[in-house]
């Protein structure tokens, strides 16, 4: 566990500082871009991230979870085929899907508003063959527990294209240049980011070998199913944005008021959501190989282990951000968008983080344990859930309809990854009792948090208020989930505090 908890932890710190360079980079294009040429970049990089989503998405999880499989056995060999079977494989798909883009330009055309944005997806068709060579041997990498260079290398991505870009891009240029530029430096990026993980693979031990056709039919059964889910993902927002505002304005709201309506929920509210799914995502990639090798050797223990530990974990992350959010949520959205609405919104939908956290964690146990099938079906009753909701609820909750959709999409398919996982385990989470436990904690914990905030409003400024309200939230959580038993936090502060003696003890001895 202790290796496990490093784990996430460096995949954390490293996704943070990725999202970080990644909110500067759009700070900087939309001061030196400007809307127009940004606008041109964003239409065509939505179609190009669609045809990215088909070529990587599935990919790298099946090729972590078969090399880790290899490497339990040490069949050094066969992951060296595997993998030369994986870049044929994706080589291929990425030279197909850039052939459909040259030869049904007309096609395009029709998606395409501007003329322009055609010609910028073609300046980025070469990140596509440069990505599909870079998932598969990222998707080693993954399975080889090399989460060093993992990072590293998507940290390197980031920090690449916005050298890159802010190199290329320019206030002189014209929107035109800037966001062909723009394309280019997706394109740089991609192939620099390719030699990277290239490199890597090969310094940490990787071979290729003589590819066998055995490997093509179970790569792409096993890989396709997350594909299909994470493309139909990618068209469940444009399908949001377009029933949300249609059904406010059948209960009377104008197009401008829907629209803004639903630019507040979906723009401003919804990203504040998905934080703690950072952390769980962290705790995702590190499982997939762990619980990989512990399928190979038959490991149940282990494994019956690691589900339990991770759903807990998972509950403990989404519940410690539920009173921060509904405590002091018309604040967060004050301070951040100046926007009051945005906040009463992050309030209403601070519940959905608890389904939600267990839907990312369970989906991710699902996969590892080879069972993307079932939860791709899992996937599609929830989004059936969510849709329903959407046309439903709009007339009885307005713009919170987007806020309960979402929970109604997550209870559904957390609850059958839960029973799916049980059915195939036999594992008993027993998370009645823990849930029961965490929903009686975060209501008094957010009632101290508003309380403390709405005092200290009067007096200090809104951002330390917020920060003294976030360590409220978070103390008040973690002692009342310790008295309830939910954690141990004494059992850990002496663990550390043996390790601090002991380290103590070991320098005075030199």
């Amino acid at each position: 566990m202790k290796s496990l908890f490093k784990t996430v932890a460096l995949i954390t710190v490293f996704s943070v500082l990725t999202r970080v360079l990644g909110f500067v980079f759009r700070i900087i294009l939309s001061r030196v871009v400007g809307a127009e040429g940004l606008g041109l970049y964003q239409v065509a990089s939505s179609v190009f991230m669609v045809l990215l989503t088909v070529l990587s998405s599935g990919l790298p999880l099946i090729i972590s979870r078969m090399s880790a499989s290899f490497l339990v056995k040490n069949e050094r060999q066969k992951e060296g085929s595997y993998i030369a079977v994986a870049l044929i494989y994706t080589l291929s798909l990425s030279l197909f899907l850039c052939l459909i883009v040259l030869l049904f330009k007309d096609l395009f055309s029709l998606v395409f508003t501007e003329d322009l944005c055609y010609e910028i997806l073609l300046v980025m068709l070469p990140s596509l063959i440069f990505s599909s060579v870079y998932s598969v041997f990222r998707g080693a990498l993954w399975g080889k527990g090399n989460y060093f260079a993992l990072c590293v290398s998507e940290f390197y991505e980031q920090l690449v294209r916005i050298v890159v870009g802010v190199l290329l891009i320019s206030q002189t240029f014209s929107a035109i240049e800037n966001a062909l530029n723009l394309g280019w430096s997706m394109t740089i990026a991609c192939f620099l980011s390719m030699l990277l993980v290239v490199l890597l693979y090969f310094y940490y031990g990787g071979s290729l070998k003589r590819p066998k056709k055995e490997y093509i039919k179970p790569l792409v059964k096993q890989s396709t199913p997350i594909t299909i889910m994470r493309v139909a993902g990618s068209f469940i927002q444009p399908l949001i944005a377009l029933i949300v505002p249609a059904r406010l304005m059948a209960i009377g709201y104008t197009s401008s008021q829907s629209l803004s309506l639903y630019g507040i929920a979906v723009g401003m509210t919804l990203p504040l959501i998905y934080i703690p799914s950072t952390i769980i995502g962290s705790l995702s990639t590190a499982l997939v190989p762990d619980i990989s090798k512990a399928v190979a050797q038959n490991d149940a223990s282990h494994i019956e282990k690691r589900i339990t530990s991770s759903i807990s974990f998972a509950l403990l992350v989404s519940a410690l951000f539920v009173p921060m959010f509904l405590g002091m949520g018309e604040q967060i959205g004050l301070f951040l968008y100046d926007n009051i609405l945005s906040g009463t919104l992050l309030q209403s939908a601070s519940w959905v983080l608890l389904p939600l956290g267990i839907t990312n964690i369970t989906s991710a146990l699902l996969n590892s344990l080879g069972l993307e099938n079932r939860s791709f079906i899992n996937f599609f009753f929830g989004a059936l859930g969510m849709f329903a909701s959407l046309w439903i609820l709009p007339s009885l909750l307005g713009i919170n309809s987007i806020i309960w959709a979402m929970g109604i999409n997550y209870l559904i398919t957390a609850t059958l990854n839960l029973v799916l996982l049980k059915k195939k385990t036999k594992v008993n989470f027993k998370l009645f009792m823990p849930l029961a436990k965490t929903l009686l904690i975060v209501l008094p914990c957010s009632a101290l948090t508003s309380f403390v905030v709405s005092i200290l409003s009067y007096f200090i400024p809104l951002f330390f208020t917020l920060v003294i309200g976030a360590i409220i939230a978070c103390a008040s959580y973690l002692s009342l989930a310790s008295v309830m038993g939910l954690i141990d936090i004494r059992a850990f502060i002496v663990k550390y505090k043996d390790r601090f003696s002991l380290k103590k003890k070991n320098l005075k001895k030199v």
